[in-house]
């Protein structure tokens, strides 16, 4: 919604301010200068990218349009409560107990309390394989915070290819538009022979290319790119927060310690309080011990 609302005082400041300088809404539409921005932008776009790119981009377009609240307090309060819970268990009966769990997440006494990292299968399959990993011994920290690193890079490089094109898209916009500024021009110098009036109309209308390429470079394509790339951020925090938990832990801090840890990485918006964070995992393991 905000992207819609972004949108919206775009189009009101432009066009507002246009109409209150006297401006004839009239020039503006020229659905031909549109045809041809767009249509080679599309085209270009097209040309530029793989099948994988263009899939990508064109199922993160409809996500960005929604006020998406995924990544809140609520959801690192969750996951820290879970890693509290299985580290506790881990620390407490040993790795190997945690062996079904990882196994088997979904049928999990552990896991089944928290169905909204259930329902991340990205997030829970990365989880798991770490926690498998310390499951089976022999594991160096430095070696195994490593190996999360190098998967956490594939992640953002995955999750920023919409973005980079659409940047690229954004970048060519304002030379396309001059392309249709420039026939615009073309097509007018061919009428030469028109009075005065009717070749300044022409003239106007190709300058209008020039206007709607930069208007939808800056005012519509960029700004997505750009959210693209804070969703990226975003999203890549749940990762950070488990890599840094799991590997305090490997390090041999006691879960409190290490959850810990893993609420220092967070952005000051989604980061819970000591208290909180504290107040909660008591809660949870209270709740834990009610059910033994």
């Amino acid at each position: 919604m905000l992207v819609i609302l972004g949108y919206g005082v775009v189009l009101a400041s432009v066009f507002g301010g246009y109409g209150l300088m006297g401006g004839h809404f009239g020039v503006l539409y020229q659905p031909l200068e549109v045809l041809i921005i767009v249509g080679a932008a599309v085209g270009a776009f097209i040309a530029g990218n793989d099948g994988k790119t263009i899939r990508s981009t064109l199922k993160v377009l409809p996500k960005l349009l929604k006020n998406s609240k995924k990544h809140d307090k609520a959801l690192f309060m969750e996951l820290l409560a879970l890693l509290y819970m299985l580290l506790s268990k881990g620390r407490k009966d040993g790795l190997m107990s945690l062996e079904s769990d990882v196994d088997d997440p979904h049928n999990s006494p552990i896991f089944a309390p928290y169905p909204v990292i259930l329902a991340d299968a990205r997030v829970l399959e990365f989880m798991t394989d770490y926690l498998r990993l310390m499951v089976s011994g022999n594991t160096d920290p430095h070696e195994i915070g490593e190996l999360m690193e190098q998967e956490l890079e594939t992640y953002k490089h995955e999750g920023e290819i919409p973005a980079h094109s659409l940047t690229r898209v954004g970048d060519a916009l304002p030379a396309l538009g001059i392309v249709a500024a420039v026939l615009g021009v073309v097509h007018a110098l061919a009428s030469a022979d028109l009075p005065p009036a009717q070749m300044g109309q022409l003239i106007a209308h190709a300058m209008v290319g020039t206007f709607l390429g930069i208007l939808l470079a800056y005012g519509f394509v960029m700004p997505l790119a750009t959210l693209v790339e804070h969703k990226v951020a975003e999203s890549l925090k749940v990762y950070q927060c488990i890599r840094i938990t799991l590997l305090a832990s490997l390090n041999g801090y006691a879960p409190q310690l290490a959850v810990e840890f893993g609420r220092k990485v967070l952005t000051s918006t989604h980061r819970p309080s000591f208290s909180e964070l504290d107040g909660h995992v008591r809660d949870v393991k209270g709740r834990a011990n009610a059910q033994d």
